[in-house]
């Protein structure tokens, strides 16, 4: 399964582009996931290449900076890979923080 694609490429803002919107303005367009564990990345923006601003829900929550190419690195029991959820629905900065 390709982590990005170019609908999902051309949808995300650029890096720094939501910088002052409110929380409930601020949208998570994609959600990846470990499946052998709870850590999951809800991305906000996108520099097109590599790195994403966004939320990190792992031993706790917080907003910082994310990289593709480490996310496609990482490699859990059995070799399974970190997953793109492909259901996923979008959602506020806000709705995520409450989930």
């Amino acid at each position: 399964m390709k982590m990005m694609t170019k609908e999902i490429i051309n949808k995300i803002p650029k890096l720094y582009e939501t910088d002052g919107q409110p929380e409930d303005k601020k949208i998570a367009h994609v959600k990846f996931f470990c499946p052998w564990n709870h850590w999951t990345w809800y991305a906000f923006e996108f520099d097109g290449k590599d790195t994403f601003f966004g939320l990190v829900d792992g031993h706790e929550k917080e907003l910082g900076y994310f990289s593709l190419n480490e996310l496609e690195s990482l490699r859990g029991p059995f070799g399974l890979p970190v997953e793109r959820d492909i259901y996923w629905t979008e959602k506020s900065l806000h709705d995520v923080q409450m989930m």
